[in-house]
């Protein structure tokens, strides 16, 4: 499995390899204002690609802390609650066969 692996990582090595050198033309990129940057095609697509990674990252970033924020708020009142010692009541176990199936 280790060996299928690697070979996996180097046939999209060598792929992406052989795009970036079947694409050395010139690209130009127009911004505002009549501002523009020429590069290799694959430069601007490479630039493109982190500029999208990096927009995605940073527009996770708030929502991940806010998930962080509360498994520790969560995780800090497990350890401070105790555990029941007392099993559940019975009325609550029954109450249960009175539900219908999942499926109806």
């Amino acid at each position: 499995m280790k060996y299928l692996l690697w070979l996996l990582k180097a046939a999209i090595f060598f792929t992406l390899f052989a795009f970036a050198l079947n694409n050395q033309q010139d690209a130009t990129v127009h911004f505002f204002f009549g501002t523009q940057w020429r590069a290799p095609l694959v430069l601007v697509v490479l630039t493109a690609f982190s500029a999208g990674l990096v927009v995605g990252v940073l527009g996770m970033v708030p929502r991940w802390w806010k998930h962080r924020r509360a498994a520790r708020r969560a995780d800090s009142s497990t350890k401070l609650s105790p555990a029941p010692t007392e099993p559940a009541p019975a009325a609550a176990s029954s109450s249960a066969e009175l539900l219908p199936p999942h499926g109806i």
